[in-house]
């Protein structure tokens, strides 16, 4: 078949989310569509990987145009190719609208969203088909790999990475340029160089996306890092629930491979590499580098005590070297680019970019990559929208299960790794999540206490039966059956477990209580000493009340209540027994003049 210039590109997301809500029905009307008016030549279609927008799936961009079409269904499709397509004309149902005004926004980059992203480790997902390297060649791919194998000695490769200021992103914010010097300088001509894409942060999915929509970005950056650190393979630890992460990464290591640009003397060199991908089983541990050795190598995912360290005894005993998919993804654009340039973006001590998984109580939810030094007010108003219903911002919880909670007094915290951490919460590998005056800051304790509880792997004895007295104590609490002194028993465990523990699961495991005790210490006194939820989320500590002068005497709620705890005849106020209550609220939920209210 002849080439041809496409006069348009559709772009349909093809990520997990999109997918998950119809994105394949899309596909299949667009080319039937473009078929159907012979205009399949003329219009190019291409599956991308995530555009972050989630929640407005599917997504369909038409460029040169750069509209943004939001939860497309295969019925618009038609549509869509009639009026956009054939004569030009945007349909305007179906753009984006932001959430103070009605009028849909024409241009992609106007959208608050992703006007105040900067987008490195994004940048071609949601652009290009993860599954076609030529793609990806054609937005500078491998053009990083090749310079640094034609024109910079190893040496040099290290040194633009340290120039950079890049940090690790899965958490510890360790220098990258460091790390690497550490296992470049360690003894032994075998090495290994690993990522770690076992993303296990409840509503994370940083990682996956990047996987999912620029597989190359990754593999250039390992081989980039193999080159300077002296490595000769890598592996790829990516968690089994990542089956389109998995699929993309191993067609993208084949087409590498086809091209030359992947294993033995790449680019006609004497540089040779070899990548494997490793599916893991989903525990949350193996984001620790040592449990994730451990689980490659076919053992149980366990931290092992340190020293020593991986980059003198890593992986079957060879110096090794562990990066997480978004510090490994940054890394072709600092070489191509040079360490100069990322150094210029974010704070002083914290440079470049980092990608957030924004999710809660937010009107805009989904995947952001913002410069560093962006407070959270930014984030959470301007590209969040806000909080859903206009509701009153309570706090936002940083870092995934091992973070903190942050208050409205931190709002114009900007997000760097010294001022997260002095603020009690830490930068972890991405996760967001925003809350509202609606929520109880016991409960979302106890939430995230449970998780790296039921996921200690019980190596040590500070996480494992530490964590779980603090659940305990936690678990009292939110059921009106706490003491006193539990608070102070709860700080005491908390500074044990962290200065105690083997590992960073359980060194980081009490984060969420500290800092909530040390925000929000009024509502664990309401919880223990007034046996109330002040949020009325603890359903043990609610009690739901009928308002006389409201009430009309409907009966609604007595036959809607399913243990006859409400009495009161008709056309006269009712009341609720509250022994014979279960709270289930299916009275509040029938009161059609909203006489009835938790307490």
């Amino acid at each position: 078949m002849a080439e041809y210039r496409a006069r348009g590109h559709v772009l349909l997301c093809g990520g997990t989310g999109c997918t998950a809500s119809g994105a394949g029905a899309v596909r299949t009307r667009f080319e039937e569509e473009l078929a159907a008016r012979n205009m399949d030549r003329e219009i190019k279609l291409v599956e991308t990987g995530c555009h972050g927008m989630c929640e407005m799936g599917p997504i369909v961009v038409v460029y040169p145009e750069g509209t943004f079409y939001c939860r497309v269904e295969p019925e618009d499709v038609a549509e869509i190719v009639e009026e956009h397509l054939y004569k030009g004309r945007l349909v305007q149902r179906l753009l984006y609208k932001t959430p103070v005004t009605p009028q849909g926004v024409p241009h992609y980059k106007e959208i608050p969203f992703y006007s105040k992203q900067v987008r490195i480790a994004l940048a071609n997902c949601g652009y290009i088909n993860p599954n076609n390297i030529e793609e990806y060649i054609a937005r500078d791919g491998y053009v990083a790999l090749a310079k640094a194998l034609k024109e910079m000695s190893p040496e040099d490769v290290l040194q633009e990475v340290k120039t950079s200021g890049l940090r690790g992103r899965g958490g510890g914010g360790f220098p990258t340029g460091l790390k690497w010097e550490f296992c470049r300088k360690a003894a032994g001509t075998k090495k290994y160089t690993i990522c770690n894409a076992d993303e296990g942060d409840p509503g994370a999915f940083m990682d996956r996306s990047i996987l999912e929509g620029d597989p190359h970005a990754v593999i250039e950056g390992m081989m980039l890092g193999a080159y300077a650190m002296g490595a000769d393979e890598g592996y790829i630890y990516c968690r089994a629930e990542y089956p389109l992460a998995i699929k993309h990464l191993n067609e993208a290591i084949r087409q590498a491979e086809e091209l030359g640009l992947l294993g033995d003397n790449v680019l006609d060199t004497s540089f040779s590499f070899h990548l494997h991908v490793k599916e893991g089983a989903g525990a949350f541990v193996c984001g620790e580098e040592t449990a994730l050795m451990a689980s490659i190598e076919g053992e149980r995912g366990m931290p092992r005590p340190r020293p020593p360290f991986p980059a003198n005894k890593g992986l079957w005993g060879k110096p090794s070297n562990i990066n997480n998919v978004e510090t490994w993804a940054n890394v072709p654009a600092i070489i191509r680019n040079g360490g100069a340039w990322y150094a210029a973006i974010g704070t002083e001590k914290s440079k470049g970019t980092k990608v957030f998984a924004l999710t809660g109580k937010v009107k805009n939810t989904g995947l952001i990559e913002v410069p560093m030094g962006i407070t959270i007010r930014e984030v959470v108003f301007e590209l969040g929208g806000g909080i859903i219903n206009d509701k009153k911002f309570k706090a936002v919880q940083i870092g995934g299960p091992s973070g903190g909670c942050l208050t409205e007094a931190h709002l114009d915290t900007p997000v760097d790794y010294e001022s997260l951490t002095a603020a009690g919460a830490i930068m972890g590998s991405g996760g967001l999540v925003v809350m509202d005056e609606a929520t109880c800051m016991v409960d979302v304790a106890k939430f995230f206490l449970e998780f790296t509880q039921r996921e200690s792997c019980g190596k040590c004895v500070p996480c494992r039966e530490g964590t779980k007295k603090m659940l305990d104590i936690l678990t009292r609490i939110t059921e009106g059956k706490g003491k006193p002194e539990d608070m102070d028993n709860l700080a005491y465990l908390g500074n044990q477990i962290k200065n105690a523990s083997l590992c960073g699961l359980g060194q980081t495991a009490p984060n969420p209580v500290l800092t909530t005790l040390r925000y929000f210490r009024h509502e664990y006194e309401a919880h223990i000493l007034d046996k109330k939820c002040p949020a009325g989320a603890c359903q043990s500590l609610l009690q739901y009340v009928i308002d006389g002068a409201k009430c009309i005497g409907c009966t609604k709620c007595a036959r809607m209540c399913p243990v006859g705890a409400i009495a009161g005849e008709v056309k006269k106020p009712h009341v609720i027994d509250p022994a014979k209550c279960i709270k289930c609220g299916a009275c509040e939920a029938a009161c059609p003049v909203k006489a009835i209210s938790k307490r």
